[in-house]
């Protein structure tokens, strides 16, 4: 038989995807038993204790300065910051990447200048962000949106010019105006793919919004995790950045099924 036809069942599908981090957690394991034996007071691979204990000491005990839960609010501050600009990036980029991708006269406009506009490093920007909106919460969700939105653009562009032409074509036939050709046939295409487009982006967004919160930010996931490095704090970094990546999971996974849930018909033709 063919590798090409072997499909693992449900079971099989479970242990292969839970091997990898298997492997990984035991190599883990087994580098921190190795250099804690070496030297116990050794920081760069902490023991799973150690990092339960400074879990325990961030999620399940207050602050004495503040009264805060840190690792809580952290994830609150976070996700507010997050969730905004990821919402921004999806209303701008459902809007233009229909008109540049549906309309060719504005293709020929603004097609040129969001190309070029995408591949500017969105980091180099942060400077020029931080000089114009200041230090506050404005200049981080506008580094994620500008990170993130014009990526979505792209990809909506063109995934509206894959609609068969023969669809437009009816659509104009039957007497559908610009307007109701975006709504009635374009629109509920593009919403599914626009779901996969911010998941891709998903990831990009956290290392923007990290990057922003390490150099100015006085909360935050990646505002405490730069905090504590110089400490040589890995018992805390290391569940963070576990954390963020569950979070960044999690976030994935609703999408997915609100795409299942939404778009029956999607997930249908995708599989067959």
């Amino acid at each position: 038989m063919r590798a090409i036809n072997i499909k693992p069942d449900t079971t099989w599908r479970i242990a292969l995807a839970c091997l990898p981090f298997v492997l990984l957690m035991l190599a883990y394991l087994w580098g921190s038993h190795t250099r804690l034996a070496v030297n116990p007071n050794d920081k760069l691979l902490p023991g799973v204790g150690a990092m339960a204990e400074a879990v325990g000491q961030y999620a399940l005990t207050p602050d004495q300065r503040t009264g805060l839960y840190l690792m809580w609010s952290d994830t609150a501050a976070s996700l507010v910051r997050l969730l905004s600009a990821l919402a921004i990036s999806t209303a701008i980029a459902l809007v233009a990447g229909i008109v540049i991708g549906l309309l060719p006269v504005a293709n020929a406009t603004l097609g040129p200048v969001v190309a070029v506009s995408s591949m500017v490093p969105p980091l180099a920007l942060l400077p020029i962000l931080f000089i114009i909106m200041g230090l506050g919460e404005a200049s981080k969700i506008m580094l994620i949106v500008v990170g993130t939105s014009l990526k979505l653009i792209r990809d909506l562009v063109l995934r509206v010019q894959e609609i068969p032409r023969e669809q437009i074509i009816k659509a104009q036939t039957l007497g559908a105006s610009t307007w109701q050709i975006a709504l009635r046939v374009v629109l509920p295409q593009m919403l599914p793919r626009l779901i996969d487009a911010v998941r891709l982006e998903i990831g990009p967004a956290w290392l923007f919004l990290i990057a922003a919160e390490a150099i100015a930010a006085d909360s935050g996931l990646g505002y405490r995790i730069f905090l504590v490095r110089r400490y040589l704090s890995m018992d805390v970094i290391i569940p963070y950045v576990i954390w963020i990546t569950l979070l960044a999971f999690l976030m994935d996974l609703a999408l997915r099924v609100l795409q299942r849930k939404a778009f029956p018909w999607f997930a249908a033709a995708r599989s067959a």
